[in-house]
């Protein structure tokens, strides 16, 4: 596990994170040129190493109902990558729009696997989810969200 001075050294290389000092020694770091109302990207650093990074955009992390990651067993290169994820997922495109928008725009297709090792795979067609076993359809949505909802209703997760 890093220690809070590694981690904090990590996230202070990116120079478009503003470092706020918070109680009990702990840190938050915003982004203030976030495209959402969403501004901290680290959240609750604290000295014993404990932290969260928020993700709430980005599919392969598993996050909790605010969307964040808890990073205390993070190696560096996997907070480095988390944190350049969470930024880009919150920041404008060459386009103006939106970095979520525009991966959300583009044809998508995730692993999802429950404890007993069933694997689902969520696929984007032509602007419906569906929710494959195998080569079976086993349903369809109308946004990701749903689609997400009912995954993790059915004991699934990212893989």
């Amino acid at each position: 596990m890093l220690t809070f001075d590694q981690k904090l050294a990590i996230i202070e290389a990116f120079p478009e994170l503003e470092r706020k000092n918070v109680s009990l020694g702990r840190v938050n770091f915003q982004f203030e040129k976030s495209v959402s109302d969403k501004k901290n990207i680290i959240y609750h650093l604290h000295p014993n190493g404990n932290g969260f990074v928020y993700a709430g955009h980005l599919p392969n992390y598993d996050t909790d109902e605010k969307g964040m990651v808890n990073i205390r067993d993070f190696s560096e290169k996997e907070l480095s990558q988390l944190i350049k994820e969470a930024i880009s997922s919150l920041s404008f495109s060459e386009n103006n729009i939106p970095a979520e928008e525009v991966v959300k725009g583009e044809p998508k297709e995730e692993k999802w696997v429950n404890d007993e090792k069933n694997h689902l795979l969520l696929v984007n067609e032509d602007d419906i989810w569906n929710v494959y076993f195998g080569l079976n359809l086993e349903d369809t949505f109308g946004t990701y969200e749903e689609a997400e909802m009912f995954l993790v209703d059915q004991g699934f997760r990212r893989q």
